[in-house]
């Protein structure tokens, strides 16, 4: 029994009740490296859907009385990035509806997608077209409260390929009720 108190009396003398010692330094390790961007998902619905191939596409009747011809109503546009080129078609559709021949009519745009994927994701992709075009063609002076958008999704869809599926992709602009 001695000889157990005093191994406990050693090991206490020893420094199993004092404060541990301080942490062993170490290298200073460095921040990891920026990491790339993840490379996209190999199971995309619709590898094929660049946004740049999608189309705004204006109604016949918007074209008249705008004064806008066919070449210029039907242009390229990516995703939330109009063309220099197209912002002179953007200017005149929102001068029309403002001080031309459409002035106080509403102007609806209505967004498109193909038909692969999801029906919601389509839907929302159709809605996200037309709100991009709609932030555009305000900035070039038009009414936000005149232009109303929708989405079709891929409910008028008819695309088998890629060259009918880029058909798909637009914004259709026409007039308001």
């Amino acid at each position: 029994m001695k000889r157990a108190l005093s191994i406990l009396a050693l090991g206490m003398a020893l420094g199993c009740g004092s404060d541990p010692p301080p942490p062993a330094k170490t290298a200073e390790v460095p921040p990891p490296a920026a990491q790339p961007a993840p490379a996209p998902i190999a199971n995309n619905p619709k590898p094929d859907d660049d946004p740049s191939k999608g189309n705004i596409n204006i109604s016949d009747e918007i074209k008249k009385a705008c004064g806008i011809s066919d070449a210029e109503a039907y242009f390229g546009y990516d995703s939330a990035n109009i063309r220099p080129q197209d912002k002179a078609v953007l200017q005149k559709l929102a001068t029309c509806f403002t001080s031309g021949p459409l002035k106080g009519r509403e102007m609806r745009l209505v967004g498109h997608a193909d038909n692969r994927g999801e029906e919601d994701y389509n839907m929302l992709l159709g809605q996200k077209r037309a709100d991009n075009v709609k932030t555009a063609i305000v900035s070039a002076g038009m009414t936000a409260d005149k232009t109303l958008t929708t989405s079709r999704g891929e409910l008028d869809a008819t695309g088998a390929d890629e060259t009918s599926w880029a058909k798909d992709r637009r914004v259709d602009i026409v007039l308001g009720s």
